[in-house]
């Protein structure tokens, strides 16, 4: 079996990062954690999104590439697992949701660009929550950037999410989705939740994913 790269995803506040991190602590994988609090553009993007959206996008993926080059060349040539607790895919639902169409096709034909030869995962966990919960986690991490997030465009971004997810399944068959509901698993403080979804993980492992 191939080496395993998992790559959690989710709407904001799902608590994507909480789980890639017992992930890797428990399965002593590398964990790649995306950068957010670092991009300059995002609090003005919560003020304005129709203003400040292509620089924040183009912020997300620039840096996303960066750190997927580099573990192309540090960790996968060397065979090391590996956790992240973005997939890369994310950056065409947000930019599609907040771009204009003008903006979107240019952004598009970047993105391809730009992630032609990057790792694949070959397993993918996708967590979604009710709205509530969203915004429940969301205040209670406190980002300072995130008080003011509109409840209309996290539902969005949710819908958004349900949407690509169900293509991505249809156009990529090889890659298994495991989907994990935040409502009913509260992997961050209940032992026996996070469990369940360890050990799903480790059948899925078992059967031998092939990374790209």
């Amino acid at each position: 079996m191939s080496v395993p790269f998992i790559a959690v995803e989710g709407p904001i506040g799902v608590g994507k990062t909480s789980l890639s991190k017992e992930i890797a602590d428990t399965l002593q994988f590398h964990l790649l954690r995306e950068i957010v609090d670092e991009n300059p553009f995002l609090h003005k993007f919560y003020e304005n999104i129709e203003e400040w959206s292509f620089q924040t996008e183009m912020f997300f993926l620039c840096n996303r590439y960066k750190q997927l080059s580099d573990l192309q060349k540090e960790w996968v040539a060397e065979g090391n697992s590996i956790v992240a607790d973005y997939h890369i895919f994310k950056n065409l639902i947000f930019s599609k949701r907040t771009l204009e169409p003008t903006e979107y096709e240019k952004y598009e034909k970047i993105f391809h660009i730009l992630t032609e030869n990057m790792p694949v995962p070959n397993l993918i966990i996708y967590l979604h929550a009710s709205l509530p919960t969203l915004m429940n986690r969301i205040a209670m991490r406190g980002r300072e950037f995130e008080k003011n997030m509109d409840p209309g465009y996290l539902q969005q971004l949710s819908d958004d999410y349900e949407e690509f997810i169900a293509h991505f399944e249809k156009e990529h068959p090889e890659i298994p989705i495991l989907r994990v509901n935040g409502d009913e698993l509260d992997f961050v403080h209940d032992e026996k939740d996070l469990q369940i979804i360890l050990n799903q993980i480790t059948v899925i492992l078992e059967k031998g994913c092939q990374i790209r």
